[in-house]
């Protein structure tokens, strides 16, 4: 059955006149708020991405999601991604196994290289080494979940000699997810280590993702898996309102000051309205809308790619707390039962 989540990377507001940040104390205690009500409307799982910038509030994922695991009781969490590149396994293994046990065993791990660079010079990393780390730590990071006693030597670290990882995940192991863009080798390298991936799909027409999809299904059989086991799904942005024109009308400044911010760094253009509204057609990547128009695109994709799971990334721009209860309210409450039902009675 499919799973049905939310991804957020903690942007905190800015006032587009004052340029003021919003504190990031301030920010945490509501990611904590929706979390929670995730938990009580029957969200599957939650991902909480990592940064090292001011205009997000989460530099440490793991310490949200502890935080997260005393108050709720059955969503599954995760991080969206962890920057496994400039990380040390070990420690994040441990983190997260931590998580695991604080939650009764909901801790998955996502894997990735993220889309910004900070981490590579904070934490001491050559970003000429970028696609090595990540070749290197994720190999480890798979050891690590399988073994309880480890011999592993590799470039980049001190090897591990018959070292025992403590503490351990309640059921051994923990779910470990590979975030891919748009690189065929980032979608070999998931299938060679029989990982399941997550593709975000942030920009442009969703349809162009179809032949690395199709790339991961063949290579996962070439390497020997199970096709009945293969999990893939994609992370799309997405916003959710009463009234699908009220809400997109709304959405459009704070999502477009976001994509500005980002954009002035990468020599991109002006976000246009025309953009928006193209990526909020069916053929577009946006879901911004009503419910019905949420189910109807939701299952567009789920069908598309053959999806395990659709995960909403819900906070680009940080929109206003209130507004974010309600889209998660009508998430856990309207669009994941509907969508379940079509797909139940589609069986």
């Amino acid at each position: 059955m499919i799973e049905l989540g939310i991804g957020m990377f903690g942007d905190v507001q800015i006032d587009p006149r004052t340029g003021k940040i919003q504190p990031a104390a301030d920010r945490m205690r509501e990611i904590i708020e929706e979390i929670k009500l995730m938990d009580q409307v029957g969200v599957d799982f939650f991902g909480m991405g990592e940064h090292h910038r001011e205009d997000y509030a989460v530099a440490s994922p793991e310490i949200v999601l502890a935080a997260a695991a005393t108050v709720t009781k059955n969503i599954k969490l995760g991080s969206a991604v962890s920057v496994l590149s400039s990380a040390d396994p070990v420690k994040l293994f441990q983190d997260f196994s931590s998580v695991d046990i604080l939650s009764g065993g909901r801790a998955e791990i996502m894997a990735g290289r993220g889309s910004f660079i900070e981490s590579f010079p904070l934490f001491g990393y050559d970003l000429k080494d970028y696609a090595e780390l990540f070749d290197e730590k994720l190999e480890l990071l798979t050891r690590l979940n399988k073994q309880d006693t480890i011999t592993w030597s590799g470039r980049f670290r001190k090897p591990l000699v018959n070292q025992q990882i403590f503490p351990r995940p309640v059921n051994g192991s923990i779910p470990v997810w590979v975030a891919v863009g748009g690189t065929t080798s980032s979608v070999t390298r998931a299938a060679r280590l029989g990982l399941p991936v997550m593709f975000a799909i942030i920009g442009g027409a969703p349809e162009n993702f179809k032949p690395l999809f199709e790339m991961y299904k063949q290579s996962w059989v070439d390497n020997g898996y199970d096709i009945k086991d293969l999990q893939v799904g994609v992370h799309m942005h997405s916003f959710f309102g009463d009234d699908s024109k009220a809400v997109a009308d709304k959405y459009y400044p704070v999502y477009a000051n976001q994509m500005n911010r980002i954009g002035s760094s990468r020599g991109w253009p002006a976000y246009q309205r025309s953009q928006y509204d193209f990526g909020r057609s069916i053929h577009g990547h946006l879901i911004i809308g009503d419910v019905n128009h949420a189910v109807e695109k939701i299952l567009h994709f789920i069908e598309m790619f053959n999806l395990t799971r659709f995960s909403a990334h819900m906070d680009v721009g940080s929109p206003d707390h209130i507004d974010m209860m309600r889209a998660i309210e009508l998430y856990g409450a309207q669009i994941i039962p509907k969508v379940k039902d079509a797909l139940k009675k589609a069986e």
